[in-house]
């Protein structure tokens, strides 16, 4: 018996009295984010948005008609009001006398800047042209799933007649720019009772008088055709039906975590990457199909889409039948270097004199049979939003395929779209990268006073990180704190004992899956002890030498593995203790283990030299505040130990150090920062006091 797949239809969520008490931009705007919050309409970053509103003109104080546009590069689920584009409508349409036609239709987006209306500084997009010249005042242009389907058929324009009627044109494939805009315009005057056109492989433009009616012409047309594909697909013939089994869960989570950092260091070598996986019910549908080395050849069609995705997937060669995870990570770089001669091929085939450089010739995609979806991308985020952009694509093969024949881009347009000089000049414009872009870090003792300071100070150089503590709720506060502050694309965290060889081991499979493989490490788990040595008891020296010593050991161990996956060096820094250089009375314990952890440290550079792996060491000083270890007894023992009152110790520390001033924790992040990057790529073995001087810790 066949089952049907069914989606959910798209269910308004205007406010009416909220809408009212808005001005015709806020109405654009409110438009604009409850259409992008939601995925099935368009993709993150995709499809435009646009109001043309009647203003004062700011030196004549006439009203003008101002066309308020989503700018280049924004999102319409979470743009503000500064994110549209502002230029005048009348200067708009008297570019349509300077066009030359098709061949120069490029050159027209120098002209847009000599449009825009109240100096607004926020750039026009591509599709400006596509908005200013709909003879609507309300415009969307979105990227839904189920009308990219249509769009993507080999016969898109006679189901978009049987669905439709005349209700919806159709228009064929045209790279977006203004030569698209005349085509729009044009439609609009010949087709005047229409609420719509779907543009070829591409995606919708719907048109109304109001914000409302857009916005719910938009909906209704969405849901129409959602219901439509609906009523024609059946679940076990989908992309062909299953060709395997995928694999539980479990087994699913630690393939991903063995294979990600063999990918990531095979394509790492120009630039670090970030990696995502996904193993959602779309995907391994997909990636257990009988349809998917043929789907996945084809490429996506949106253009969206395929600028996120590159040309085409790799299918890592596996069978989840057979299971043989070694035999697959033999065969990966034989895999991963006959996808980049394909891309190299296809460069050489599609370029043009003008064609910038080949680009990163490596894929984003990684389809695994019976396990599910990796992309690896500069950061996380972009990984992340990779992956969200071929669940669009998968959905879109599957509605089309249902009904249809899919269609993918062509070769040599998507050529044309990857390598256009208009989008390069765009990346051109981006930002250099942060120090440390693309670099996995994981810190232990994340919780705490220097832990979370350095997670602070390494996602500010543009690291991933994963916080580790034994805490669990000093844990979560943390996290959420440093998650407000640089968004959760960018942290996770892991309940780790480092005494735990097991936890040790299944923290580093958890860092692995999540962000692809790892380049720092900071050991900066402790805890800190005081007793005379005839009150010493065993159980405390074994304390002391388990977490200090032998989970530091733990901990570096397991990197080291991880590092040699990858084969792209790493870097270790150890945060010790003055006192591992310098004895202090009543402390013998915690002298001795912060002892052995500064000579780990050194051995550890010895093994690590000649795989590029530095080792290093931070040794702090009386860092007080925000640190765990002086919350409990450890406070008092100390101050009992120098004859001081406990409020007075910190004054103590200071007046003693050489130069007089307090250690923070910030200070042990500084210089942990400087070890764990470039800046310091010449250095192992070395020992950075930050103590503000103390002679008894000299180093010689």
């Amino acid at each position: 018996m066949s089952t049907r797949h069914t989606t959910a239809l798209l269910q308004s969520q205007w406010d009416t009295e909220h809408a009212a008490a808005l001005d015709e931009p806020g109405r654009l705007l409110y438009r604009s984010n409850l259409l992008g919050a939601d995925k099935r309409i368009t993709n993150y970053g995709g499809g435009n948005t646009s109001a043309k509103v009647m203003m004062p003109d700011p030196l004549t104080g006439k009203e003008v008609q101002v066309l308020w546009v989503k700018g280049s590069g924004g999102d319409v689920a979470t743009m503000k009001r500064d994110g549209f584009a502002t230029l005048y409508q009348d200067k708009l349409e008297s570019l349509k006398s300077l066009y030359r036609g098709e061949e120069f239709e490029d050159e027209m987006v120098a002209y847009l800047p000599h449009c825009t209306f109240n100096l607004n500084p926020r750039a026009s997009s591509i599709d400006t042209p596509l908005h200013a010249y709909v003879p609507y005042r309300h415009v969307d242009h979105m990227h839904p799933d189920a009308i990219i389907a249509i769009a993507a058929a080999a016969d898109s324009r006679a189901l978009t007649q049987e669905i439709f009627g005349d209700d919806i044109g159709w228009l064929p494939w045209k790279r977006p720019g203004y030569e698209l805009g005349v085509w729009l315009a044009g439609f609009c005057v010949e087709n005047p009772d229409a609420r719509g056109v779907i543009l070829g492989g591409h995606g919708l433009f719907t048109w109304a008088e109001s914000a409302e009616a857009c916005y719910l012409t938009t909906l209704e047309i969405i849901n129409k055709a959602i219901a439509w594909l609906d009523e024609r697909s059946q679940s076990e013939s989908e992309f062909g039906g299953p060709a395997c089994q995928s694999l539980g869960t479990e087994e699913r989570a630690e393939i991903a975590a063995r294979l990600m950092p063999e990918i990531r260091g095979l394509i790492s070598r120009d630039e670090y990457k970030v990696g995502h996986f996904d193993d959602s019910d779309e995907v391994l549908q997909f990636v257990c199909s009988k349809d998917l080395q043929a789907l996945a050849a084809l490429g996506t069609s949106c253009p969206d889409h395929f600028l996120r995705t590159k040309i085409r997937p790799l299918i890592v060669p596996f069978s989840p039948d057979v299971n043989d995870v070694g035999g697959m990570l033999a065969s990966l770089p034989g895999a991963v270097s006959s996808y980049r001669d394909d891309y190299v091929a296809y460069y050489e085939r599609c370029k043009h004199t003008d064609s910038p450089a080949m680009r990163d010739p490596n894929a984003v995609v990684y389809l695994v049979p019976g396990v599910g979806m990796i992309t690896f991308a500069r950061d996380k985020a972009t990984a992340r939003i990779s992956a969200e952009f071929y669940i669009n694509a998968i959905n879109v093969m599957r509605g089309a395929s249902s009904v249809s024949t899919y269609c993918g881009l062509p070769e040599q347009e998507a050529f044309d779209i990857e390598y256009w000089l208009l989008e390069e000049a765009k990346l051109q414009r981006m930002p250099r990268p942060r120090s440390l872009a693309g670099r996995i870090a994981l810190v232990t003792g994340g919780a705490g006073g220097i832990g979370s300071a350095t997670a602070q100070r390494l996602l500010s150089e543009g690291a991933c990180v994963v916080l580790a503590d034994i805490d669990e709720e000093l844990l979560d506060s943390t996290y959420r704190r440093l998650c407000d502050q640089h968004g959760p694309d960018v942290i996770r965290k892991v309940l780790m004992d480092v005494t735990d060889e097991a936890l040790v081991q299944s923290s580093y499979k958890e860092v692995a899956r999540e962000f692809g493989g790892l380049d720092i490490l900071v050991s900066n788990a402790g805890i800190a002890s005081s007793a005379p040595i005839e009150d010493t008891s065993l159980e405390l020296w074994n304390r002391n030498m388990d977490i200090l010593s032998t989970g530091y050991f733990l901990v570096a161990r397991q990197a080291f593995r991880l590092f040699d996956r990858q084969a792209l060096g790493g870097a270790v820094v150890f945060i010790a203790s003055k006192n591992a250089l310098a004895a202090s009375p009543g402390a013998a314990a915690y002298c001795t283990a912060k002892a052995a952890e500064v000579h780990l440290a050194r051995c550890l550079a010895l093994e690590g030299a000649e795989r590029g792996i530095r080792v290093n060491v931070v040794n702090p000083d009386a860092v007080l505040q925000g640190s765990k270890i002086w919350s409990g007894d450890w406070l008092q023992q100390r101050a009992d130990a120098y004859g001081k009152d406990s409020a007075a110790l910190q004054e103590h520390y200071r007046k003693r150090s050489l130069l007089k001033r307090v250690v923070l924790p910030e200070d042990i992040a500084e210089a942990t920062c400087f070890l764990v990057s470039d800046t310091s790529a010449k250095s192992t073995g070395n020992i950075i006091n930050v103590d503000a001087g103390n002679v008894q810790s000299f180093t010689r």
